[in-house]
């Protein structure tokens, strides 16, 4: 009995879902290139790995203790254990629930006794045995309900997947920013520092000049204000410091070995590889949040199915089937077995539209899935296309604040051997390190941008591309409503 029921569900059924197709990405085939952005280059799907973008050994192993250690990585994978436990949950619903039992019923009708003339009661000791096997109303799927609600379930499930690659992704990035910014940090209190030690003796110089009546007061207070500034900047970076470790600390989810953290921006912006440029907009595809929003796609297009299948009638049966005897020794003959199947059929005369109602709620959500599918699409090709934007000029930026930097520096340095000479006044060497401290944090600041701007390549392209590229599908635009 269990064989044919079996049989008539995996013969007897079809699917009311869609055909699916992937819609077209709303965005150009190529990214920019010209102008701002940078010259085409490579049109292939790179495939990288964070070992090859952070080539430093340093940041690497701040990367390993993060992958191991991060709380909301830890959440995104235990995410996809409850995706995948209820896709199981799911699946299940397509097979039957069988059971089974074993009972020993014995009575007593009256053995023994006797009536009130003396007649002995009618009956005895009855003992019945009972082996029993159960289907409980096992739903034959002829118009694919349940097997179009485990499709979504299992879209749902690959999509938790993308999610944690996602935050995977991302996590990766944050660590490489912050290391980034500590390292810029530790450069600016460098700068601070330096600019202490030559402000503090231009205020001993003009004080001593002032008390040999060679200068006036107001050179010892300018050359305070500059003083003043770097002590400000200065306690203001070791602040900074200090928080850009406690923000890799909750990164990396454990306690950081300083040897870990890099000295100077120039050091450590050194270390990250340029990522290829001019690519196919394609590459968006193996982004992790467009999979996961693909995928949700995938979900919705299943439940218009089961919505559709909803219109027709259910048919579940129930059997129970099993062997009885009142003695245990002709328990297992064949005249001891029995069984029943109860087949139902459930139609509702009347609902108010519920279920055609289902099915355009249904329709809806794909439409609104589908416009967040595009959504993210044209939201990635923006934030790749910012960031090669920024590639294109970065370099010349660099180029010209380092000449800044070095022009200014050495325009300080003249300015204050000839404020020593005699020769200019102290304004003009005032001015002269003033501009000098600028160009050196500007410089630091641009430095920064630069490498940041590496670690912006890396995420928005999506990362680690060695990973799927998601779900592949047929290439086109996704039907339209009138048309499901």
């Amino acid at each position: 009995m269990i064989r044919r029921l079996a049989l008539l569900a995996l013969l007897g059924g079809c699917s009311m879902v869609p055909p699916y197709a992937r819609p077209a990405a709303p965005v150009p085939p190529a990214f920019p290139v010209g102008g701002a952005a940078p010259a085409a280059g490579a049109a292939a799907r790179p495939t990288l790995s964070y070992r090859e973008v952070f080539r430093d050994p340093r940041l690497q192993k701040l990367i390993e203790q993060a992958l191991a250690n991060n709380r909301d990585l830890r959440a995104a994978l235990a995410n996809i254990e409850t995706a995948r436990a209820q896709f199981s949950i799911v699946r299940a619903e397509q097979l039957p629930v069988i059971g089974s039992g074993a009972t020993v019923t014995e009575s007593d009708s009256g053995t023994g006794r006797t009536n009130a003339g003396g007649s002995p009661v009618v009956g005895g000791r009855r003992t019945n045995f009972n082996i029993t096997s159960t289907i409980t109303s096992f739903e034959l799927d002829l118009f694919g309900r349940v097997r179009a609600l485990t499709e979504a379930q299992q879209a749902q499930f690959f999509a938790s997947e993308a999610n944690a690659r996602a935050v995977r992704l991302t996590l990766v990035a944050d660590i490489a920013a912050a290391w980034l910014r500590y390292a810029a940090d530790e450069s600016l209190r460098g700068v601070a520092e330096q600019t202490v030690a030559s402000a503090g003796r231009s205020v001993a110089l003009t004080r001593a000049r002032l008390d040999g009546g060679i200068a006036p007061r107001t050179e010892v207070d300018q050359a305070k204000t500059v003083l003043a500034t770097a002590q400000a900047d200065l306690a203001l970076q070791k602040t900074a410091i200090a928080q850009d470790a406690n923000a890799l600390r909750l990164l990396v989810g454990t306690d950081i070995d300083p040897a870990l953290l890099p000295a100077t921006i120039a050091e450590a912006g050194a270390t990250i590889a340029e990522l290829p440029a001019g690519l196919d907009s394609g590459v968006l595809l193996g982004r992790p949040d467009i999979v996961a929003a693909e995928y949700r796609l995938r979900a919705a297009n299943a439940q218009v199915g089961a919505a559709r299948a909803a219109l027709f009638p259910r048919i579940s049966i129930t059997t129970l089937s099993g062997l009885a005897s009142n003695t245990l020794s002709r328990l297992f003959t064949g005249g001891a077995f029995n069984y029943s199947a109860t087949p139902g059929i459930s139609y509702p005369l009347f609902s108010g539209g519920a279920a055609k109602a289902g099915v355009r709620q249904a329709r809806a959500q794909f439409d609104a899935a589908v416009a967040g599918y595009e959504r993210a699409i044209q939201t990635a090709f923006r934030e790749v296309a910012d960031a090669l934007a920024r590639r294109g000029t970065i370099a010349e930026q660099h180029a010209a604040q380092q000449l800044l930097a070095s022009a200014a520096a050495d325009n300080f340095r003249l300015s204050d051997l000839r404020y020593r000479g005699g020769v200019s006044s102290f304004l003009e060497s005032l001015d002269a390190q003033r501009a000098a401290y600028a160009a050196e944090r500007g410089l630091v600041n641009v430095q920064l941008v630069e490498a940041a701007n590496l670690v912006t390549l890396y995420r928005t392209l999506g990362g680690d591309q060695v990973i799927s590229a998601g779900p592949a599908g047929p290439a086109g635009p996704a039907q339209s409503s009138a048309q499901r």
